[in-house]
Protein backbone atom coordinates (compact mmCIF):
# COMPACT_ATOMS: atom_id res chain seq x y z
CA UNK A 1 0.00 0.00 0.00
CA UNK A 2 0.86 3.27 -0.67
CA UNK A 3 2.39 5.79 2.05
CA UNK A 4 -0.29 8.96 2.50
CA UNK A 5 2.48 11.01 1.66
CA UNK A 6 3.30 9.29 -2.15
CA UNK A 7 -0.18 9.19 -2.78
CA UNK A 8 -0.50 12.58 -1.87
CA UNK A 9 2.15 13.36 -4.23
CA UNK A 10 0.82 10.94 -6.90
CA UNK A 11 -2.21 12.88 -6.69
CA UNK A 12 -0.86 16.63 -6.71
CA UNK A 13 0.77 15.13 -9.89
CA UNK A 14 -2.13 14.17 -12.04
CA UNK A 15 -3.38 15.73 -15.08
CA UNK A 16 -5.90 18.58 -14.44
CA UNK A 17 -7.65 19.36 -17.55
CA UNK A 18 -9.42 23.11 -17.73
CA UNK A 19 -13.00 21.08 -18.71
CA UNK A 20 -15.08 17.65 -19.57
CA UNK A 21 -16.97 17.09 -22.47
CA UNK A 22 -20.41 16.76 -21.02
CA UNK A 23 -21.96 13.61 -21.61
CA UNK A 24 -24.19 14.23 -24.83
CA UNK A 25 -26.22 11.70 -24.38
CA UNK A 26 -27.99 12.61 -20.74
CA UNK A 27 -29.73 15.28 -23.22
CA UNK A 28 -28.79 18.14 -20.80
CA UNK A 29 -27.36 21.28 -21.79
CA UNK A 30 -24.84 23.20 -18.94
CA UNK A 31 -24.27 26.76 -18.47
CA UNK A 32 -22.04 29.28 -16.85
CA UNK A 33 -22.51 32.86 -15.31
CA UNK A 34 -19.14 33.71 -13.56
CA UNK A 35 -18.58 36.98 -11.79
CA UNK A 36 -14.75 36.75 -11.13
CA UNK A 37 -14.19 40.27 -9.47
CA UNK A 38 -17.33 38.96 -7.07
CA UNK A 39 -16.17 35.56 -6.71
CA UNK A 40 -19.49 34.53 -7.62
CA UNK A 41 -21.89 33.35 -9.91
CA UNK A 42 -24.76 30.74 -10.78
CA UNK A 43 -24.93 27.33 -13.33
CA UNK A 44 -27.64 25.91 -15.36
CA UNK A 45 -28.73 22.21 -16.01
CA UNK A 46 -31.20 22.50 -19.05
CA UNK A 47 -33.67 19.74 -20.27
CA UNK A 48 -35.68 21.78 -22.92
CA UNK A 49 -37.24 18.82 -24.21
CA UNK A 50 -39.06 17.87 -20.24
CA UNK A 51 -37.46 15.35 -17.91
CA UNK A 52 -38.67 13.46 -14.49
CA UNK A 53 -37.01 15.21 -11.59
CA UNK A 54 -36.41 14.26 -8.37
CA UNK A 55 -34.78 15.83 -5.07
CA UNK A 56 -33.21 15.32 -1.61
CA UNK A 57 -32.30 17.87 0.73
CA UNK A 58 -30.11 16.98 3.40
CA UNK A 59 -28.40 19.20 6.69
CA UNK A 60 -29.82 21.79 8.71
CA UNK A 61 -29.24 24.66 6.27
CA UNK A 62 -30.82 24.43 2.65
CA UNK A 63 -31.36 26.85 0.54
CA UNK A 64 -33.87 26.07 -2.29
CA UNK A 65 -36.38 26.58 -4.88
CA UNK A 66 -39.38 24.55 -5.85
CA UNK A 67 -38.27 21.53 -4.54
CA UNK A 68 -41.86 20.09 -4.20
CA UNK A 69 -42.52 20.25 -7.30
CA UNK A 70 -40.01 17.62 -7.99
CA UNK A 71 -41.59 14.89 -5.18
CA UNK A 72 -43.44 12.19 -5.97
CA UNK A 73 -46.81 13.64 -4.75
CA UNK A 74 -46.38 16.95 -6.84
CA UNK A 75 -49.85 17.50 -9.64
CA UNK A 76 -47.51 18.89 -12.29
CA UNK A 77 -46.85 16.02 -14.58
CA UNK A 78 -43.51 14.19 -13.63
CA UNK A 79 -42.00 14.72 -17.49
CA UNK A 80 -42.62 18.73 -17.44
CA UNK A 81 -38.94 19.34 -15.26
CA UNK A 82 -37.30 21.64 -18.14
CA UNK A 83 -33.78 22.52 -15.61
CA UNK A 84 -32.24 23.08 -12.52
CA UNK A 85 -30.45 26.12 -11.41
CA UNK A 86 -27.08 25.62 -9.07
CA UNK A 87 -26.54 29.61 -7.73
CA UNK A 88 -23.85 31.25 -5.25
CA UNK A 89 -24.97 34.72 -3.66
CA UNK A 90 -27.21 32.81 -0.70
CA UNK A 91 -30.99 33.35 -0.51
CA UNK A 92 -30.38 36.37 -2.80
CA UNK A 93 -29.10 34.51 -5.47
CA UNK A 94 -32.18 32.26 -6.39
CA UNK A 95 -32.91 35.82 -8.12
CA UNK A 96 -31.28 34.34 -11.00
CA UNK A 97 -34.42 31.61 -11.79
CA UNK A 98 -36.40 34.88 -12.87
CA UNK A 99 -33.64 34.66 -15.86
CA UNK A 100 -34.09 31.27 -16.41
CA UNK A 101 -37.29 31.51 -16.45
CA UNK A 102 -37.90 34.48 -19.52
CA UNK A 103 -35.34 32.47 -21.25
CA UNK A 104 -36.68 29.47 -21.74
CA UNK A 105 -40.27 31.33 -21.83
CA UNK A 106 -38.87 33.59 -24.45
CA UNK A 107 -38.47 30.13 -26.31
CA UNK A 108 -41.78 28.67 -25.59
CA UNK A 109 -40.45 26.23 -23.38
CA UNK A 110 -42.31 25.10 -20.36
CA UNK A 111 -45.79 23.34 -18.97
CA UNK A 112 -48.49 24.96 -21.84
CA UNK A 113 -51.42 26.03 -19.27
CA UNK A 114 -53.43 27.65 -22.06
CA UNK A 115 -52.13 30.97 -21.52
CA UNK A 116 -48.55 31.02 -21.04
CA UNK A 117 -45.24 28.58 -21.17
CA UNK A 118 -44.56 28.46 -17.50
CA UNK A 119 -40.92 26.76 -17.14
CA UNK A 120 -40.56 23.98 -14.18
CA UNK A 121 -37.07 25.39 -12.49
CA UNK A 122 -36.27 23.87 -9.38
CA UNK A 123 -33.01 25.76 -7.49
CA UNK A 124 -30.28 25.78 -4.60
CA UNK A 125 -27.84 28.31 -3.60
CA UNK A 126 -25.07 28.40 -1.71
CA UNK A 127 -22.99 31.01 0.83
CA UNK A 128 -20.69 32.00 -0.90
CA UNK A 129 -20.85 36.16 0.48
CA UNK A 130 -17.86 36.23 2.74
CA UNK A 131 -15.58 35.52 -0.37
CA UNK A 132 -15.20 38.38 -2.79
CA UNK A 133 -17.78 41.32 -2.63
CA UNK A 134 -20.76 40.50 -0.74
CA UNK A 135 -22.65 42.73 -2.80
CA UNK A 136 -22.14 41.39 -5.75
CA UNK A 137 -24.91 37.95 -6.07
CA UNK A 138 -26.34 36.66 -9.21
CA UNK A 139 -29.28 38.30 -10.15
CA UNK A 140 -31.93 37.88 -13.44
CA UNK A 141 -29.67 38.46 -15.72
CA UNK A 142 -27.13 36.08 -14.39
CA UNK A 143 -29.54 33.36 -14.89
CA UNK A 144 -30.17 35.29 -18.69
CA UNK A 145 -26.60 34.58 -19.63
CA UNK A 146 -25.60 30.58 -18.07
CA UNK A 147 -28.53 29.67 -20.20
CA UNK A 148 -27.39 31.56 -23.38
CA UNK A 149 -23.92 29.98 -22.06
CA UNK A 150 -25.51 26.52 -22.17
CA UNK A 151 -24.39 23.47 -24.10
CA UNK A 152 -23.41 19.87 -24.55
CA UNK A 153 -20.16 20.19 -25.20
CA UNK A 154 -16.57 20.50 -22.79
CA UNK A 155 -18.03 22.64 -20.19
CA UNK A 156 -15.42 24.18 -17.93
CA UNK A 157 -14.99 23.36 -14.03
CA UNK A 158 -13.59 25.08 -11.06
CA UNK A 159 -13.98 28.52 -10.36
CA UNK A 160 -16.75 29.33 -12.48
CA UNK A 161 -20.54 29.53 -12.48
CA UNK A 162 -21.72 28.38 -8.71
CA UNK A 163 -17.77 27.40 -7.59
CA UNK A 164 -16.75 30.79 -8.41
CA UNK A 165 -16.78 31.70 -4.77
CA UNK A 166 -16.60 27.83 -2.84
CA UNK A 167 -14.73 27.03 -0.13
CA UNK A 168 -14.44 24.51 1.70
CA UNK A 169 -12.78 23.46 5.51
CA UNK A 170 -14.16 25.72 7.34
CA UNK A 171 -14.03 24.40 11.28
CA UNK A 172 -11.40 27.48 11.99
CA UNK A 173 -13.40 30.07 9.88
CA UNK A 174 -13.05 31.26 6.33
CA UNK A 175 -9.52 32.60 6.68
CA UNK A 176 -8.40 28.83 7.30
CA UNK A 177 -10.31 27.54 4.13
CA UNK A 178 -9.24 25.86 1.25
CA UNK A 179 -11.00 26.53 -2.31
CA UNK A 180 -14.13 24.48 -3.35
CA UNK A 181 -15.50 24.72 -6.78
CA UNK A 182 -17.58 22.85 -9.15
CA UNK A 183 -16.74 19.60 -10.70
CA UNK A 184 -18.68 17.25 -13.16
CA UNK A 185 -17.79 13.76 -13.81
CA UNK A 186 -20.17 10.76 -15.97
CA UNK A 187 -20.61 7.36 -15.13
CA UNK A 188 -21.14 5.22 -18.22
CA UNK A 189 -23.06 1.66 -17.99
CA UNK A 190 -23.81 -0.76 -20.76
CA UNK A 191 -26.84 -0.25 -23.15
CA UNK A 192 -25.94 3.69 -23.36
CA UNK A 193 -26.80 4.67 -19.89
CA UNK A 194 -25.00 7.54 -18.81
CA UNK A 195 -25.38 9.08 -15.40
CA UNK A 196 -23.66 12.60 -14.92
CA UNK A 197 -23.37 14.96 -11.96
CA UNK A 198 -22.41 18.44 -11.72
CA UNK A 199 -21.56 19.46 -8.23
CA UNK A 200 -20.99 22.76 -7.00
CA UNK A 201 -18.57 22.31 -3.49
CA UNK A 202 -19.22 24.72 -0.85
CA UNK A 203 -18.62 22.60 2.20
CA UNK A 204 -18.01 23.18 5.97
CA UNK A 205 -15.77 19.90 6.33
CA UNK A 206 -12.61 18.67 4.41
CA UNK A 207 -12.80 16.78 0.87
CA UNK A 208 -11.03 13.15 0.94
CA UNK A 209 -10.13 10.92 -1.60
CA UNK A 210 -12.13 8.03 -0.73
CA UNK A 211 -9.95 5.82 -2.75
CA UNK A 212 -6.84 6.80 -1.34
CA UNK A 213 -8.02 8.30 2.71
CA UNK A 214 -5.80 11.45 1.63
CA UNK A 215 -7.14 14.70 2.52
CA UNK A 216 -7.44 16.64 -0.53
CA UNK A 217 -8.92 20.05 0.89
CA UNK A 218 -9.79 21.23 3.87
CA UNK A 219 -8.51 23.65 6.87
CA UNK A 220 -5.11 24.61 5.84
CA UNK A 221 -2.17 24.57 8.06
CA UNK A 222 -0.72 27.97 9.67
CA UNK A 223 2.56 26.62 7.51
CA UNK A 224 0.73 26.66 4.05
CA UNK A 225 0.96 23.51 3.59
CA UNK A 226 -1.44 20.65 4.30
CA UNK A 227 -4.27 20.29 6.10
CA UNK A 228 -5.22 20.00 9.94
CA UNK A 229 -7.16 17.07 10.46
CA UNK A 230 -11.14 17.76 10.78
CA UNK A 231 -11.47 15.31 13.51
CA UNK A 232 -8.49 17.24 15.81
CA UNK A 233 -10.58 20.32 15.86
CA UNK A 234 -14.17 19.36 16.20
CA UNK A 235 -15.26 18.87 20.12
CA UNK A 236 -17.66 19.58 22.28
CA UNK A 237 -17.70 22.85 24.07
CA UNK A 238 -16.24 25.09 21.25
CA UNK A 239 -17.20 28.86 21.29
CA UNK A 240 -16.52 29.56 18.03
CA UNK A 241 -18.89 31.43 16.33
CA UNK A 242 -21.45 29.09 14.18
CA UNK A 243 -20.13 28.55 10.60
CA UNK A 244 -23.19 29.46 8.63
CA UNK A 245 -20.96 29.99 4.96
CA UNK A 246 -21.42 26.36 3.81
CA UNK A 247 -23.94 23.72 1.51
CA UNK A 248 -22.91 21.31 -1.68
CA UNK A 249 -25.73 21.27 -3.94
CA UNK A 250 -26.12 19.47 -7.26
CA UNK A 251 -27.54 18.04 -10.57
CA UNK A 252 -27.43 14.09 -11.23
CA UNK A 253 -28.20 14.06 -14.94
CA UNK A 254 -29.13 10.55 -17.15
CA UNK A 255 -30.89 9.42 -19.71
CA UNK A 256 -32.09 6.19 -17.75
CA UNK A 257 -35.86 6.26 -18.50
CA UNK A 258 -37.04 6.86 -14.34
CA UNK A 259 -40.57 7.14 -12.72
CA UNK A 260 -40.41 10.40 -10.28
CA UNK A 261 -40.10 7.67 -7.35
CA UNK A 262 -36.96 6.48 -8.78
CA UNK A 263 -35.70 9.71 -9.36
CA UNK A 264 -36.26 10.94 -5.92
CA UNK A 265 -34.77 7.75 -4.61
CA UNK A 266 -31.70 8.20 -6.71
CA UNK A 267 -31.42 11.71 -5.65
CA UNK A 268 -31.55 10.54 -1.91
CA UNK A 269 -29.02 7.63 -2.86
CA UNK A 270 -26.57 10.04 -5.02
CA UNK A 271 -25.80 11.54 -1.09
CA UNK A 272 -24.06 9.07 -0.29
CA UNK A 273 -21.16 10.36 -3.36
CA UNK A 274 -21.05 13.68 -1.08
CA UNK A 275 -20.91 11.54 2.28
CA UNK A 276 -17.34 9.43 0.90
CA UNK A 277 -15.89 12.85 -0.02
CA UNK A 278 -16.75 15.49 1.97
CA UNK A 279 -16.42 14.75 5.80
CA UNK A 280 -18.42 15.58 8.01
CA UNK A 281 -21.34 15.77 5.58
CA UNK A 282 -25.09 16.71 5.82
CA UNK A 283 -24.53 18.90 8.71
CA UNK A 284 -26.76 21.64 10.38
CA UNK A 285 -24.62 24.00 8.94
CA UNK A 286 -24.98 22.79 5.82
CA UNK A 287 -28.17 22.56 3.10
CA UNK A 288 -26.36 19.62 0.77
CA UNK A 289 -29.42 19.38 -1.86
CA UNK A 290 -29.28 17.23 -5.08
CA UNK A 291 -32.11 16.80 -7.89
CA UNK A 292 -32.32 14.48 -11.25
CA UNK A 293 -33.39 14.72 -14.19
CA UNK A 294 -34.27 11.74 -16.25
CA UNK A 295 -34.23 12.45 -19.68
CA UNK A 296 -34.83 8.82 -20.54
CA UNK A 297 -38.30 7.78 -22.28
CA UNK A 298 -39.79 4.99 -19.88
CA UNK A 299 -40.84 1.92 -21.33
CA UNK A 300 -42.30 0.69 -18.32
CA UNK A 301 -43.43 1.52 -14.65
CA UNK A 302 -40.54 0.60 -13.10
CA UNK A 303 -36.73 -0.55 -13.61
CA UNK A 304 -35.91 -3.89 -12.37
CA UNK A 305 -34.74 -3.72 -8.94
CA UNK A 306 -30.97 -4.98 -9.92
CA UNK A 307 -30.74 -2.05 -12.37
CA UNK A 308 -31.98 0.36 -10.41
CA UNK A 309 -28.87 -0.77 -8.04
CA UNK A 310 -26.70 -0.37 -10.80
CA UNK A 311 -27.92 2.87 -11.58
CA UNK A 312 -27.57 4.20 -7.98
CA UNK A 313 -24.18 3.34 -7.73
CA UNK A 314 -23.37 4.86 -10.26
CA UNK A 315 -24.82 8.07 -9.18
CA UNK A 316 -22.97 8.04 -5.91
CA UNK A 317 -19.67 7.32 -8.16
CA UNK A 318 -20.35 10.14 -10.01
CA UNK A 319 -21.18 12.86 -7.19
CA UNK A 320 -18.30 11.97 -5.62
CA UNK A 321 -15.60 12.18 -8.49
CA UNK A 322 -17.22 15.15 -9.40
CA UNK A 323 -16.70 16.70 -5.50
CA UNK A 324 -12.88 15.62 -6.38
CA UNK A 325 -12.75 17.36 -9.42
CA UNK A 326 -14.38 20.39 -8.23
CA UNK A 327 -11.34 20.81 -5.39
CA UNK A 328 -8.98 19.48 -7.38
CA UNK A 329 -9.09 21.87 -10.76
CA UNK A 330 -10.01 25.12 -8.55
CA UNK A 331 -6.89 27.09 -7.75
CA UNK A 332 -7.84 30.93 -7.10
Amino acid sequence: MRSTRAARRSAAAAPRPRGIAAAKDTGVLIGHYTDSVGATGCTVVLCPAGAVGGVAVRGGAPCTRETDIFRPAAGVDPRRVHGVLLTGGSVFGLAACDGVVRYLNERDIGLHTGHAYVPIIGAAGLYDLAVGDAKARPDAEAGYAACADARAGTIAEGAVGAGAGATVGKALGIEWSTPGGLGIAAVRLSEGVTVQAVVAVNAFGEIVDPTTGVVVAGVRRPSGRGFRPIAELLDLGSDAPPPLSNTTIGVIATNAGLTVEEANDLASVGHDGIAQTVRPAHTRADGDTLFVLSTGNRRRRGLPMLDLIALQHAAARAVALAVLRAVRRFRR
